[in-house]
């Protein structure tokens, strides 16, 4: 079985790389297929001799620019030649899905989400543009564009997987697909229980306006407790001048053993975003602390009420204030959250879609050989 790996691109370390990397180390042999990456950031995680771009990794400023190229990434992922693969394993926020393969080719599409700025969040996507009304305008002709090849895109593939049940019930309503639902994988051994937790709040990701710092920090704000904000990103200086000095944000590349300690030696972990599935929010309990959620999406999915967490119903940061007032961290017992956490362990990710993609490339050989059969009769 050859399988080949596809990517829409790689130019930041998330969520979706890191089920790339699990996926990697699943299947070593196999090269990964991408828009375009920035192969000296990923050279630690990837050896750059296995990933193959398309013609986009040449145009001038992609890195940096690459939204303007936005309308040839249709063109440019289905420029990828698959044909030597007995098996495509995408994982997909936007453009992966689109790829073209052999009619025996079995291709399995791992969905993190449809893609947001066409489907779930387009006109916020458009609104929080930095860009004249004119260009805006514009911008929607081609999101339009771009919406009609997504589906088309969509039916391309063999077999959806969707990273949690949120995400299933989209690729359901916008791709009209069904699809199994594997969880995401966090590297749950990588994180500890200390006997000495600090006495400090903590939030941490991109700094993006759907993630929802700004409500953490209001809160915040009028509650007057510590609270560190890990990561990085084109929101932090609005977040900074936001906030008060109870709040302290740490930016810049965080290495393992700085965003271990950071888990484990907080109170509580705040979620306040509406996520597909929240992979900080299960490294907090991986180190055996509680999360604080939003009631809303993967949340519920991955924190349980009462044994690794607790929710807020409204998304807003008066709900938010309540929820941290009423919270208890005696209440919790860290052993008992940390074996919670261990049912979205990397191993049990990495068993899971090898079993997938076995039984469905078993199912595809199976349906060739009765086909050449009835052929011959």
């Amino acid at each position: 079985m050859k399988i080949a790996l596809v990517h829409d691109f790689l130019t930041q370390n998330g969520g979706a790389e890191k089920v790339l990397r699990a996926f990697k180390q699943a299947y070593p042999e196999a090269p990964i297929y991408v828009l375009f990456a920035d192969k000296n950031k990923f050279a630690p995680t990837f050896n750059p001799k296995d990933i193959r771009e398309s013609f986009l990794a040449k145009m001038p400023f992609i890195l940096s620019k690459y939204r303007y190229y936005l309308s040839m990434m249709p063109s440019a992922i289905e420029s990828l030649n698959l044909n030597d693969y007995d098996v495509v394993l995408s994982s997909v926020s936007a453009f992966a899905k689109g790829v073209i393969t052999k009619p025996e080719t079995v291709h399995i599409s791992y969905c993190h989400t449809p893609t947001r700025y066409l489907w779930s969040d387009t006109h916020e996507y458009v609104e929080n543009l930095k860009m004249p009304g004119l260009m805006k305008r514009f911008l929607e002709l081609q999101l339009n564009k771009l919406r009609v090849w997504d589906k088309l895109a969509a039916e391309r593939v063999d077999y959806f997987v969707a990273n949690s049940h949120i995400v299933k019930d989209r690729i359901a309503k916008y791709y009209n697909q069904s699809s199994a639902v594997i969880y995401p994988p966090v590297e749950t051994n990588k994180f500890y229980i200390t006997d000495k937790p600090g006495a400090y709040y903590l939030a941490g990701g991109r700094f993006v306006p759907y993630k929802r710092f700004d409500l953490i920090i209001d809160a915040f704000n009028r509650l007057a407790l510590p609270l560190v904000i890990y990561g990085d990103g084109p929101e932090y200086e609005n977040l900074r001048r936001r906030a008060k000095s109870n709040i302290k944000f740490v930016t810049g590349q965080l290495t393992d053993a700085d965003l271990t300690k950071l888990y484990s030696e907080c109170i509580a972990y705040i979620q306040p975003q509406l996520e597909d599935f929240g992979i900080t929010a299960v490294e907090s309990m991986a180190s055996g602390r509680p999360v604080i959620a939003y009631a809303k999406g993967g949340s519920l999915e991955t924190v349980k009420e009462g044994v690794s967490g607790t929710f807020f119903k409204y998304q807003d940061w008066a709900s938010l204030v309540d929820a941290v007032m009423r919270f208890r961290p005696e209440d919790y017992d860290a052993k008992t959250i940390k074996q919670y956490a261990e049912r979205f362990s990397l191993e049990n990710f990495k068993t899971q879609i090898r079993n997938f993609v076995n039984e469905k490339y078993q199912e595809k050989k199976d349906a060739i050989a009765h086909q050449q059969i009835q052929m011959n009769l």
